[in-house]
């Protein structure tokens, strides 16, 4: 599997920490969602799988949670990895990110997740904009088509 960002540090542990992530492009724009907290940054909605959720449940919870939508006809496009310290965890994490593209269909809510605001961004402008490498290459290869 593909591994993007930081070279995991040596005698570090790491736990594994599956997550899902989405495209959700919609015409010539994509939502993706503003963290302002702990660092100010935009990112794929998406995040970690609790224990017991399958990832395509986890991807429809994370997307409501951080920007208020509803999506429909997720599908799996590839995965990668990363070796990152979580703050908001306190532990030093491999995640392992499945990236999925799916449709945008309703926003029923503003995001409820503390720190986060829905934004509608220009689809060619949005691998650029994310603060995650993984995230970005994968943005990346679904405008190349």
């Amino acid at each position: 599997m593909r591994r993007f960002g930081k070279t995991p540090n040596r005698g570090q542990r790491y736990e594994i920490r599956p997550g899902a992530y989405a495209i959700l492009p919609r015409g010539n724009e994509a939502l993706v969602t503003f963290q302002a907290e702990p660092e100010p940054e935009f990112q794929l909605p998406g995040g970690g799988i609790d224990p017991g959720e399958s990832p395509v449940s986890a991807l429809h919870r994370e997307v409501f949670e951080e920007t208020g939508w509803r999506i429909t006809a997720p599908r799996r496009i590839g995965a990668f990895r990363r070796f990152v310290y979580m703050p908001d965890y306190d532990m030093w994490a491999e995640k392992v990110c499945a990236i999925y593209i799916a449709h945008p269909v309703r926003e029923l809510a503003d995001p409820i997740e503390p720190h986060h605001t829905a934004i509608w961004a220009p689809l060619d402008m949005v691998g650029d904009m994310l603060a995650d490498p993984g995230n970005a290459a994968f943005m990346r290869h679904v405008l190349r088509g």
